[in-house]
């Protein structure tokens, strides 16, 4: 029998019970993909990640994520929560750390002011593919509730990735994407048959100069009907937006903030920077806060 070490953080906000709700276990040397799956399944978050020593010289650690159903190659609000537990587990300031995950050794970045803790997530290759074929495209807007007047014409339905594929769906209205109600059975048949598990709805009507977007994020093929703020959804946003010359590329640096959670009462923040070269996004980091809602043990 071990004692493990447990967390639940919500992230992205500094408020309990908004943002996105993550556990972290920060010990987790010993345990099997088994227990891993168990633990995330009884947390019931849409992530859970689970912090290793490292492995070789090429990292300072390890770090995995289990949805309630499956392993997932990265996380964004679970690494800010797992950052974020460490930064307070170890008592560590301000710092870098590479992590190794399931798409390569990333640079996570702990920024520490007094109590103030905030990281820094750099993000996986950037990956956008050709917008979806028009049938297809059909099929996500009508699964989504979704009716073509919705639609931001200015935006392609397409897949963009950071490491984990999202499917990027641009509407007009805010009031809309709050109301919508999914076929979740319908997205999740979608997704084996796009080889994309998530559907990041988003609209850049926004009554508030602080902020850019706002959107919502559906993944029930993995068991998430919907994540309440996705790191991995508003960071590759920004290169959507770049590489479809939705901002200004004339800069060598796009910053913004992505909110989301509203319509399920938990709302948050993602601070994106997408660096630009030649007009190309070519770097993402991703940042947000978050505060601990309760550290506990376990022995198994």
């Amino acid at each position: 029998m071990k004692q493990y070490t447990l967390y639940q953080i919500d992230a992205f906000t500094k408020t309990k019970f908004k943002g996105n709700p993550a556990g972290v276990v920060v010990n987790a040397d010993g345990l099997s993909e088994k227990q891993m799956q168990a633990i995330a399944r009884e947390l019931n978050n849409s992530e859970t990640a689970f912090l290793f020593r490292p492995d070789d010289d090429s990292c300072d650690g390890i770090i995995r994520y289990f949805t309630p159903t499956i392993e997932v190659p990265i996380c964004g609000h679970a690494t800010i929560a797992a950052m974020y537990a460490k930064a307070i587990e170890e008592e560590t300031g301000s710092c870098v750390l590479k992590m190794k995950t399931n798409v390569g050794v990333l640079p996570f970045e702990i920024v520490r002011s007094g109590e103030a803790i905030k990281v820094w997530m750099t993000q996986g290759q950037i990956k956008i593919d050709p917008p979806m074929p028009e049938d297809v495209e059909q099929q996500i807007v009508e699964y989504l509730g979704l009716v073509p007047d919705d639609r931001d014409t200015r935006c392609p339905v397409q897949i963009v990735s950071a490491g984990h594929s999202k499917v990027m769906i641009g509407i007009t209205s805010r009031n809309r994407l709050n109301a919508l109600e999914p076929n979740f059975q319908k997205l999740a048949e979608l997704s084996s048959i796009i080889h994309c598990n998530g559907y990041f709805v988003f609209t850049l009507n926004s009554d508030d100069s602080d902020i850019l977007s706002y959107g919502r994020m559906f993944a029930p093929a993995i068991g998430i009907n919907e994540d309440p703020v996705t790191g991995n959804a508003n960071g590759p946003l920004g290169a959507y937006l770049v590489h479809n010359k939705l901002v200004d590329t004339e800069s060598d640096i796009l910053t913004f903030k992505g909110a989301q959670g509203e319509a399920i009462g938990r709302e948050g923040c993602v601070e994106v920077s997408v660096s630009i070269i030649d007009g190309v996004p070519s770097l993402i980091r991703i940042a947000g806060e978050a505060v601990t809602l309760f550290k506990t043990s376990i022995e198994l």
